[in-house]
């Protein structure tokens, strides 16, 4: 499988990006906090490229792109993927993103639609009524919570500046991550012109109502054999916390590419 890396100049970042595969509408890769693109997706990668162009790209502070004075959040980050596009003259994409990834993904299709085919949302609420009361006991964030950790290692072995230093900026940001919004509205939901795949762990930090809501805002939840098969779709994955959304690979590439494919 062929594959192109390259620096993006953004919004005063150098952005990583990666290329893989060929065909089709390209899939954009959006990444959780603190991951990266090969943390979040490398299992997944290859299965995806197989018959359809892949692009993922690691976000401010994240994987092999630099940090800048900027705090973190939603409106950011969507700026610099729009940027990005820009930069590889790619004109519509679908997406995949997931938790911080995912709520960048949600901004797109309702601020660009004309940017999105396809959206796969992934553990992310529309609104602070999906979050799990438990998500407020996380806290503050400090680098030895996380010592010894993928995240650590990664951070240390791919970050323009590799030090524990940079790491807690990185996390003292990602406690302050900005949404860019209180929440969208139900007609907001509703208006999203693109198809809409939402994925949710069975125990993650997104309440399940609330995915189901979601749902219903798209279309969804309806007898399908007597109104057809709705064109956005949920799916919940057993066994699943936030922290390991993606981790089943088979079943995720199932539910994924079943979606992008569909007429």
């Amino acid at each position: 499988m062929s594959k192109q890396t390259g620096y993006a100049d953004v919004n005063g970042l150098r952005m990583y990006y990666e290329i893989h595969g060929s065909g089709g509408t390209p899939l954009l890769l959006l990444h959780g906090g603190l991951f990266n693109i090969d943390l979040q997706f490398g299992a997944l990668l290859p299965g995806l490229a197989e018959r359809r162009q892949v692009i993922a790209t690691d976000f401010q502070g994240h994987g092999y792109t630099n940090d800048i004075d900027r705090p973190l959040g939603t409106v950011g980050l969507a700026s610099d993927v729009v940027g990005l596009l820009k930069e590889l003259d790619v004109p519509q994409v679908d997406l995949f993103g997931f938790s911080v990834g995912g709520a960048v993904a949600l901004y797109l299709a309702i601020k660009h639609p004309e940017l999105v085919r396809k959206a796969v949302i992934s553990s992310v609420p529309f609104s602070t009524e999906g979050e799990r009361p438990e998500n407020a006991a996380v806290g503050e964030m400090k680098v030895e919570m996380i010592a010894g950790t993928p995240m650590e290692a990664e951070y240390l072995a791919k970050s323009p500046h590799p030090d524990l230093e940079h790491l807690q900026t990185l996390l003292t940001k990602l406690d302050g991550y900005d949404r860019g919004t209180a929440g969208w509205t139900d007609d907001d939901i509703r208006g999203i012109a693109a198809p809409t795949l939402i994925t949710v762990g069975d125990c993650d930090a997104v309440k399940l109502d609330h995915a189901v809501r979601f749902l219903q805002l798209r279309g969804g939840d309806v007898n399908g054999d007597f109104t057809g098969v709705p064109t956005s779709q949920l799916a919940v994955f057993p066994g699943t916390t936030h922290f390991n959304g993606l981790s089943r690979t088979n079943l995720v590439h199932d539910v994924v590419t079943t979606f992008l494919d569909a007429d």
